[in-house]
């Protein structure tokens, strides 16, 4: 345990620090004073030149108001909770103004979560629990590419919210999707991996257009739409 604090603190403790600071819009010279000490000592606390003791990590949790679990990258919730279903809203679309002023992103917005709606309403039986897991880590990565290029196009954003450097991020990110693309493919297969089960016939989804209209009436033709605009993109050509 004590090691893994350790580890905690090399690769994410750095990073979390100088992004709170950032936010705040802060020097390290007057975020050093705020802490007690020197600011030579906090810029190799986020360079990650050197560790420094869990007193010093109850104070910039304390002075910035978040948990001690989100310093270390224990957590991604900034008051240390950790995410269960019940936790996390409903998508409500009837209070969601926030892209009226974009028809194109209004659209496709609610093309891809009809869609990812329908993927995960299929993947419903808990003996899919790892395939789903693999599904949930491909789409979490495709997402994670999209907002990283988003957030990256303003220099003016404080590139510490990331622990990949910018350089490496789309390489690292585009193995890792490979990665979780190849054990999806091999599960659906009917192979084991692991600790993985493979899904096997009777486990995998019965599906045909029809069975998708009628199981899905409100939201099939989203599904219809993203493939047929995503084979249209890969230079497909409609059957006759």
């Amino acid at each position: 345990m004590k090691g893994q604090c350790k580890k905690h603190m090399r690769n994410d403790f750095p990073r979390i620090l100088s992004l709170l600071r950032k936010e705040r819009n802060i020097s390290q010279k007057d975020a050093a004073k705020k802490l007690g000490i020197s600011q030579a000592l906090l810029s190799h606390y986020e360079k990650g030149i050197r560790e420094c003791g869990l007193d010093f990590v109850v104070a910039v949790a304390d002075e910035y108001g978040v948990s001690t679990d989100y310093l270390l990258g224990r957590t991604s919730d900034r008051q240390g909770v950790q995410l269960v279903a019940e936790d996390v809203p409903e998508y409500d679309d009837s209070n969601d103004k926030t892209f009226s002023g974009s028809v194109v992103a209004t659209l496709n917005k609610k093309l891809i979560v009809n869609t990812v709606s329908i993927v995960f309403d299929l993947l419903r039986s808990p003996k899919l629990k790892d395939l789903t897991t693999e599904i949930s880590a491909y789409l979490s990565l495709a997402m994670y590419k999209v907002f990283h290029i988003l957030y990256c196009a303003n220099p003016k954003n404080p590139r510490a919210m990331f622990a990949v450097r910018e350089g490496l991020s789309t390489g690292l990110c585009n193995a890792a999707m490979q990665v979780s693309e190849a054990y999806m493919t091999t599960l659906c297969a009917g192979d084991a991996i692991g600790d993985y089960n493979p899904v096997t016939p009777e486990l995998a989804p019965e599906m045909s257009p029809e069975q998708l209209s009628s199981r899905y009436q409100q939201t099939a033709a989203s599904l219809f739409n993203v493939v047929s605009t995503a084979e249209s993109r890969m230079g497909a050509k409609p059957k006759k």
